[in-house]
């Protein structure tokens, strides 16, 4: 599920978009990263196999599972098969691309690169952009952050009046990747909220009021300024899609929304709370509320 947390979707901290393995780390996955914790590898990696199972079609495809999204919502990835199986080779990854293009799907592949690293060379060896991100897992309670004065941060609610101006400011944020701050702002995001359509939205509020994602938004009196969201899988919970409007970035908005949303999953009982930053620069964002790196979250797809 590895979009991004620190600044990603669905994969919290500023603001950014995926870039290339070759550049972060010295062109390499994981560079300088110490001997990853094994037993939180292995909890990640079996969330990243369990939540697309309660929404998708699970496909067996040699070492490789493709997730079909069946009837409306977001569509899955493709992931190494878990427990025992055979080398993931560049002719394995080819045909899950030329199954998702019949179905008309992405054609998007995700994996921890120590819990499979073979994917990354049979990836990119079939034509595939590969990205790294820092993996980071909170062992304690997020660290406090400051807020400007006038911005709240809670949760929000299935019945959030502005709920469709709340999941507009991430993609407010993605358009506009990086840490900087630019002119993007309310006005974007109410664009953005006019457009979406009201079954999306309902879906939306439907997801929230079930538990299966919980959202956290930054407020002013200009409404939404960052949000992002978390969804739990048994004792682990993933916080993904943290955007903060370009026009309010480095005031610490994305931070304080991640550490809400952190302090959420750990009261409902979570032992393990994850994400993938986007880069080297929001994972220290990141290591300033707890996070350390574990690992490294993988991103494959057409350049």
């Amino acid at each position: 599920m590895f979009r991004p947390g620190g600044a990603g979707r669905r994969g919290g901290g500023a603001s950014g978009r995926r870039t290339s393995l070759t550049d972060r780390e010295d062109g390499l996955a994981g560079a300088g990263l110490p001997a990853a914790n094994e037993a939180v590898i292995a909890r990640i990696d079996r969330f990243c196999d369990t939540v697309p199972r309660e929404r998708a079609r699970a496909e067996r495809h040699g070492p490789l599972v493709l997730f079909v999204t069946e009837g409306p919502g977001w569509p899955y990835y493709a992931r190494p098969k878990r427990g025992p199986r055979g080398r993931i080779t560049v002719a394995d990854v080819r045909r899950v691309r030329a199954r998702q293009r019949e179905l008309g799907t992405p054609e998007s592949f995700e994996w921890i690169e120590q819990a499979a690293p073979d994917l990354t060379a049979a990836a990119a060896g079939a034509g595939l952009k590969v990205n790294a991100h820092p993996l980071m897992i909170l062992d304690t309670p997020p660290g406090r952050t400051r807020l400007p004065r006038g911005v709240v941060v809670r949760a929000v609610r299935w019945d959030e009046p502005d709920l469709a101006r709340v999941v507009a400011v991430p993609d407010v944020a993605f358009a506009h990747p990086g840490t900087a701050a630019g002119p993007a702002g309310p006005a974007e995001r109410d664009k953005l909220a006019a457009e979406r359509g009201q079954v999306a939205l309902s879906r939306m509020r439907e997801t929230l009021a079930a538990g299966h994602s919980v959202l956290a938004a930054a407020f002013n009196d200009e409404g939404p300024l960052a949000a992002g969201s978390c969804q739990s899988a048994g004792d682990v919970a993933e916080i993904t899609g943290v955007g903060t409007l370009p026009s309010a970035r480095r005031q610490g908005l994305g931070a304080a929304v991640t550490a809400e949303l952190a302090t959420l999953a750990m009261a409902d009982g979570t032992r393990t709370v994850f994400l993938s930053a986007s880069d080297g620069a929001v994972a220290r964002v990141y290591a300033g509320l707890g996070f350390r790196r574990v690992g490294t979250a993988m991103i494959a797809e057409p350049g």
